[in-house]
């Protein structure tokens, strides 16, 4: 089994997206046998991470980074340790962030980061894409898909030939009021592919969810695998249950969804479960 590194890009905080706003994350991979270290940002006397450096060195096997920050959070340092990361030996990341440009700091680490679409870096191609999705909570700007409220899960559509991410019947993930843009790169064509998309329920446009790269080179190294994802609220307590609560900031009345209809939940417990487990592969 894995050992695992959960990481958010903001230093520890009782009122914001922390690590420990991804408990039952943490709990899903460990018991699924994984070992999980779970840690928000810290600096040493330089501005860098000393887990990023760790991660080179192969402290770990998978990083699972959430890009929580809107203040660029990743220093020159930290890219350059995750890169080498990457290119070791049977390393793998899942990179996830939000709407507009939350998280836009993966955009440093390389073709990898550049599966993300931010508002003011690397949008989306589509130029009709450049619009606010969801018109509701209206201080946030595009990319904002509104696939549903916190809480509620969303049908998904999976892209053929049917990926391993998605083993084991996994037809619904958790939905999310304003989700960021992922797409698969220029130059990656090769070896990325979109794996799942959802369905504004505001506009009824098709957005995608999830990108998958495999193993490549770039720069003469061969970069792991890593899962590109739309929303880290794919993987937090408030989204899988709302009654965890979240920070006092949101403003969006949580859904039922899974309340309602537990077995769903089971769904986004096995699409975590294929990341652990596609990653290692």
């Amino acid at each position: 089994m894995a050992r695992i590194l959960l990481k958010t890009t903001i230093a520890p905080h009782p009122d914001d997206w922390a690590i420990g706003r991804f408990s039952l994350l943490k709990a899903e991979l460990e018991s699924a046998g994984h070992s999980v270290t779970a840690h928000d940002r810290i600096e040493d006397a330089a501005g860098n991470d000393p887990d990023f450096a760790a991660l080179a060195e192969g402290r770990w096997d998978q990083l699972w980074l959430f890009a929580v920050d809107v203040t660029g959070a990743l220093s020159a340092d930290d890219s350059h340790a995750i890169r080498r990361f990457l290119a070791r030996p049977g390393a793998g990341a899942l990179l996830t962030r939000d709407h507009q440009d939350m998280g836009s700091c993966l955009l440093n680490l390389g073709l990898v980061g550049r599966a993300h679409n931010f508002h003011s870096q690397n949008p989306e191609a589509d130029a009709e894409r450049q619009c606010r999705d969801d018109v509701v909570t209206n201080y946030l700007d595009w990319p904002n898909y509104h696939s549903g409220a916190n809480g509620d899960f969303q049908a998904i559509e999976a892209l053929e030939p049917h990926h391993p991410l998605l083993a084991g019947g996994v037809t619904r993930l958790p939905a999310h009021p304003h989700e960021g843009a992922v797409s698969v790169p220029t130059g990656a064509e090769a070896f990325a592919r979109v794996v799942a998309r959802g369905r504004s329920r505001v506009t009824g446009r098709p957005f995608n969810l999830v990108v998958a790269l495999d193993h490549h080179l770039e720069d003469g190294a061969e970069v792991g695998r890593v899962v590109a994802e739309a929303t880290f609220h794919r993987f937090a307590d408030a989204n899988w249950d709302p009654s965890w609560g979240c920070p006092s900031f949101v403003t969006e009345a949580p859904g039922t969804g899974y309340a309602d209809t537990p077995e769903a939940l089971a769904e986004a417990r096995a699409y975590v479960r294929n990341i652990a487990n596609w990653l290692a592969a």
